[in-house]
């Protein structure tokens, strides 16, 4: 299961990194980028699942003293909801700029912008 969740992520990532550098349009591109930061959610998610254990809830299930042998650490969970939140943001943010960029030049492809400055 683990194996095949790691597979997964992988893919979601490649699929990802191969749409963002060969599509030419931005709003494919945005997708292409939420596609691999989804397959690194997954893949950190795999990574900090383990076998066996439980949520961890200090409750009459899980007695204090058997607490580090039979509790997940939360800290991968944590960390997927804080980049599913940041990645929610930086998706907003290509599309505002996909918007204004097509409400200046009418097109949504990059080979159309010459005229950018530093």
């Amino acid at each position: 299961m683990v194996t095949i969740a790691l597979v997964a992520g992988f893919a979601l990532i490649l699929a990802g990194l191969y749409g963002a550098l060969t599509n030419r349009n931005i709003l494919r591109m945005i997708v292409s980028f939420t596609v691999a930061d989804t397959g690194v959610n997954v893949v950190l998610v795999t990574v900090g699942w383990m076998p066996g254990r439980t949520a961890p809830i200090l409750d009459a299930a899980v007695p204090v003293a058997e607490a580090a042998q039979r509790i997940i650490d939360p800290l991968p969970q944590a960390l997927v909801l804080t980049a599913i939140v940041i990645g929610l943001g930086v998706t907003a943010l290509m599309l505002a700029y996909a918007w204004r960029l097509f409400g200046a030049t009418g097109s949504l492809d990059i080979s159309k912008f010459t005229e950018l400055k530093w």
